[in-house]
């Protein structure tokens, strides 16, 4: 008995669409642009980094824009040893859980050093921006050790 032939189709996988920010993340992304961080302030009076439209724990909307530092303190990392193509940097370096002064709740991002020894919770970390800022979150370049 011969097998049926199997028809093949090649598809390619496309997201064909863009997406508004709107007003909180529009505000983020345009103070970053501008080499400004801003948070928003929760109900509880947590300032959150990056900022979000709706409060996490009553679904209320946010509109309370703060300024916070550029500078923080690591929270938590991870270091990245071999960086893959799709990283931020070519160079080991950290991701980190950062709480930037004025925050509350910390933020993800990349924080360069030159050895995971150099790296620890409660390290001072400083903003490094971008030569040409754009208002995307790699406006901030990465973080260096204070």
């Amino acid at each position: 008995m011969s097998q049926p032939e199997v028809l093949q189709q090649s598809f390619e996988l496309g997201f064909t669409y863009t997406r508004s920010v709107g007003p909180v993340v529009g505000r983020f992304l345009t103070e970053l642009r501008n080499r400004n961080i801003v948070g928003i302030k929760a109900s509880d009076g947590r300032v959150v980094v990056p900022p979000m439209e709706y409060d996490p724990d009553t679904a209320e909307e946010l509109s309370e824009f703060v300024e916070v530092g550029q500078e923080g303190e690591i929270v938590s990392f991870a270091w990245v040893k071999e960086p893959r193509e799709a990283h931020p940097m070519d160079r080991p370096f950290a991701w980190a859980m950062i709480r930037l002064d004025g925050a509350d709740v910390p933020m993800i991002h990349c924080v360069a050093a030159n050895a995971e020894s150099d790296v620890a919770t409660g390290a001072r970390v400083k903003a490094v921006w971008a030569d040409e800022t754009i208002g995307f979150i790699t406006d901030i370049r990465c973080f260096e050790l204070a």
